[in-house]
């Protein structure tokens, strides 16, 4: 890592030193306590706390389980056993020293533990996060049209639906997603994730006031390996992830959006909203919750329109975080009911997903038909069409896949391979919809006067 690296170097006095490791900067590893920027004692009550869960330690121990580098163990250590919390007991392997906890920090780790019960890597200070996400959103990849069209593809769009999602995700704005159910609306908000390019730093926690806040959650962040074998240069405290992408649906209330403090544990997590910083934050099926939408709504505005939130410890002090994630909320009830002009101003950009034309169905069908090795015989959507046609029904553009899983699950059944001829269609559509018998074409296979092209060959 080239720590004299100076296009790495920024005005922020809170940024972390920055250093060059091949084509990528990371976080240089502090070698000293006051290099890390905790408060006071943050990081000795931190060890203490390790020390108090074995019998006997040594400093690379600690430091594995810390994420510090070896330099700064030893310093904490050397803090440990001057304030009598540590003692040496013997010498190990190569020398190394071995350490217990003494009586005295039995006594200084308990009651450490009743006010912050947090155990894992050290954490970094709010400020430090802070300054990272504004450093990585100045330096981020643009995102190009090509991009948003290999990551929409596989989906069958109209070109203006396309562009409205790129702009969202290229400019970090917000993207309200409407229309009838079944339609793309979720596909679009999770497909268009992949358009985001490069990976973030973000810390495993961060410190806030003596109170820890656990950032990185496996279940939502997809790690990034860097380093190799100079891997000891970077601050392990910060791990390198994928863009995320976090998706919450009925199960949201505001308490959820809120930090959630765990008394057993006696340390926050962040909410789901802080979790996708550096990437996507999609509130899906937006107006089923079990608060109310314009509370919902109310919420989001001063994050929409400043960038950070405000969150509350248990202590009732307010603190203010940072959010750089691009929202994007899908529902499909109706604009009246969910939501008001004022907050749709604030939006940065609305798309409306309507029900597929009958082209746009018939390449939908093709498409998964043949994704699962599967041709679309002669007259097979026509009849399917009318079929929508005299049941007055409306096309979805979820049906297509839905109606061929279906078949799929009859042939399987029936120890046969996927085919879709009229009777595996007929019984898939009673399947699906509970009602409808089979509808013959007129004219030797086209219903109702409906022409539909042969589906592409898709792959």
């Amino acid at each position: 890592m080239d720590p004299h690296d100076k296009s790495a170097k920024e005005k922020d006095p809170h940024l972390p030193p920055m250093g060059r490791l091949g084509d990528i900067y990371c976080p240089r590893a502090p070698q000293t306590i006051a290099d890390a920027k905790l408060d006071d004692k943050t990081l000795t009550d931190l060890a203490v706390k390790f020390a108090y869960t074995t019998n006997r330690f040594a400093t690379d121990w600690l430091c594995e389980r810390m994420c510090v580098a070896p330099n700064l163990g030893a310093a904490v250590v050397l803090d440990l056993a001057g304030e009598g919390l540590i003692e040496e007991t013997m010498m190990g392997n190569r020398d190394r020293p071995i350490y217990r906890i003494t009586e005295r920090g039995r006594v200084h780790a308990e009651r450490v533990m009743e006010v912050n019960g947090y155990f894992g890597p050290a954490p970094v200070s709010l400020e430090a996060y802070s300054a990272m996400l504004r450093w990585e959103f100045a330096r981020a990849p643009e995102v190009k049209p090509d991009h948003v069209i290999s990551s929409l593809s596989h989906l069958v769009l109209a070109p203006e639906a396309v562009q409205m999602a790129g702009l969202a995700v290229s400019s970090g704005r917000s993207l309200f997603v409407y229309g009838p159910s079944g339609n793309g609306k979720s596909s679009v908000g999770r497909a268009i994730h992949s358009a985001m390019q490069g990976d973030v730093w973000i810390p495993y926690a961060i410190n806030i006031r003596n109170n820890v806040v656990r950032i990185f959650d496996e279940q939502v962040h997809q790690r990034v390996e860097v380093g190799g074998d100079r891997a000891a240069a970077i601050d392990r405290r910060w791990v390198r992830i994928r863009r995320p992408m976090v998706v919450v649906g009925g199960e949201l209330t505001l308490e959820y959006l809120d930090l959630v403090y765990s008394p057993s544990l006696r340390y926050y997590e962040a909410p789901p909203h802080l979790k996708a910083n550096g990437g996507i934050f999609l509130v899906d099926d937006f107006g089923r919750e079990r608060v109310s939408p314009h509370q919902l709504l109310n919420r989001f505005i001063t994050p929409m329109e400043h960038n950070f939130d405000y969150f509350t410890l248990v202590t009732g002090q307010k603190i203010q975080v940072p959010l750089r994630n691009v929202l994007i909320i899908a529902t499909n009830l109706s604009l009246e009911t969910v939501t008001d002009p004022a907050f749709l101003r604030r939006m940065g950009y609305r798309l409306m997903l309507d029900a597929p034309t009958a082209e746009q169905y018939a390449k939908i069908f093709h498409a998964y038909a043949a994704k699962h090795g599967a041709v679309v015989p002669p007259g097979v959507l026509e009849n399917i069409l009318a079929r929508y046609r005299s049941q007055e029904r409306d096309l979805r553009a979820c049906e297509p896949r839905d109606l061929i899983e279906r078949s799929r699950d009859i042939c399987k059944f029936r120890n046969k391979p996927l085919e879709l001829t009229p009777e595996v269609l007929d019984l898939a559509w009673l399947g699906y919809f509970g009602s409808g018998g089979p509808i013959k074409a007129p004219g030797g296979g086209e219903a109702a006067g409906i022409k539909i092209a042969p589906g592409p060959n898709v792959h």
